[in-house]
């Protein structure tokens, strides 16, 4: 009988702008030697990181394919997005990922692939095959193999028998689950049996720890670790967003609904003098080293003054946009009361209610905003990231690093161009540094 053949995959893609120039690439390795097996990149032209992240793990489980039809494949990615949907524990539902991941799932059968997210510096082999697609792509060509030098970082693959230890930033599943626990033992006797079941989900299926858990609380928070109160161990130097809602537009002082299903309104004369304040606050700190932007104009205005002031460029990230509140936007708040009553009522009930007409609820949004908390976190381990965005975001960001309930929402002042911020360490735990600064504006 011929021994199973086992292989890991490990892929990769990026967009210089996002969307901008995008490549991708993917290695098939030996996981008892990691030795490379097979390479795959390639520039594909204008797109958005989460489309080539997909490419890059299609490329890379063909190639597996060419070498062992039968193979068993770890694949292993530092896109969480990609991880969890793939995995099936989280919803797909941007219609340029859909495709793409119909198109991966159809190359080996199901019960042959597993997923495991990493951290990018894990993922150094298909990050570079990744960036010298791009690179050739800027110079008119396509990337080819007797190119490569990719492979000098190769040594990140593993025996499938013995997975790392679970690290990474707040929302990896498998530290995640340990927190709860831990949380949970700690919580009292008088909830001994129901916290035993919930810590024997945990290890057995994450799918069934969101359902016991989420009928008292929100499945999207990160739970505190046993012992993080007080001072603990040196972790390093954390990863700190700067979070910056941006500047007044029309609708602004109109406390009128704006998020990302409405009219994209610029900055007001009011909101472009906000943004030329900040950026001169940010300068006299001098401590952003980088600058992401939602896609929104409002913010990529702001994001702009505050980047050229810096000398640094804006990426867009489009997790970072507001919420869409559907039939509601451009109205005012009483105006939303008059006319969807019972719609406004249920939304300050429950998280899980969306405005009228489709919009987002603020439990779908906190499962977007974290799980973009997660990508930038380990994308910039130890920097000091400008997050440009909007009100809701940074109040969802706020509410999970404080470990707060989702009507927590409802009890925070966000004024235009204000400043938050909040620091990550690498043992999980996070800490608000800032919340809601306008002494810039003054």
């Amino acid at each position: 009988m011929r021994k199973p053949v086992r292989f890991v995959v490990e892929a990769d893609g990026g967009s210089r702008g996002n969307p901008g120039p995008a490549g991708y690439g993917a290695v098939v390795l030996d996981p008892a030697t990691g030795e490379t097996l097979a390479e795959r990149a390639e520039y594909i032209g204008v797109a958005t990181n989460n489309v080539a992240e997909y490419k890059g793990l299609i490329a890379g489980l063909a190639a597996a394919r060419e070498l062992a039809s039968d193979a068993q494949v770890l694949v292993r990615m530092d896109s969480k997005l990609v991880v969890e949907q793939m995995s099936g524990r989280w919803k797909i539902k941007h219609p340029d990922m859909k495709p793409l991941a119909a198109e991966a799932a159809r190359i080996l059968p199901r019960a042959q692939v597993t997923y495991e997210w990493i951290p990018r510096e894990q993922n150094k082999h298909a990050d570079r095959l990744a960036n010298e697609a791009m690179d050739a792509g800027k110079r008119g060509k396509q990337w080819e193999p007797s190119a490569s030098t990719a492979a000098l970082d190769h040594g990140a693959a593993r025996a499938l028998a013995t997975p790392p230890e679970p690290v990474g930033p707040p929302g990896d599943a498998a530290k995640g689950a340990a927190a709860v626990r831990a949380a949970l033992v700690t919580a009292g006797a008088g909830t001994a049996s129901a916290t035993q079941e919930l810590a024997d989900a945990l290890f057995a299926d994450a799918e069934a720890l969101t359902e016991a858990i989420e009928p008292c609380l929100d499945a999207d928070a990160p739970a505190v670790a046993a012992g993080s109160h007080g001072w603990g161990p040196d972790t390093g130097a954390p990863a700190t967003f700067v979070l910056l809602r941006h500047g007044e537009t029309a609708l602004t002082p109109q406390k009128r609904f704006s998020g990302s299903g409405g009219s994209d309104p610029e900055l007001s004369p009011a909101g472009l003098r906000q943004a030329a304040a900040v950026a001169e606050a940010l300068a006299a700190r001098g401590t952003i080293q980088t600058v992401i932007s939602s896609p929104l104009r409002r913010c990529r205005e702001t994001a702009q003054a505050v980047a050229d002031r810096l000398g640094l460029t804006v990426t867009v990230e489009e997790g970072l946009r507001e919420v869409d509140f559907g039939a509601w936007e451009g109205l005012t708040f009483a105006e939303v009361q008059q006319r969807f009553p019972d719609d406004l009522q249920a939304w300050l009930d429950s998280p899980k209610a969306a405005p009228t007409g489709g919009g987002e609820s603020f439990m779908s949004a906190t499962r977007r905003i974290s799980a973009t908390r997660d990508r930038l976190l380990s994308a910039h381990a130890g920097r000091t990231v400008l997050l440009v965005t909007h009100v809701t975001p940074v109040k969802i960001l706020v509410r999970l690093a404080l470990g707060a309930p989702p009507e927590a929402l409802f009890r925070m002042e966000l004024s235009a161009a204000s400043l938050s911020a909040v620091a990550y360490y690498a043992d999980g735990n996070a800490s608000v540094r800032l919340l809601n600064d306008t002494s810039h504006l003054r």
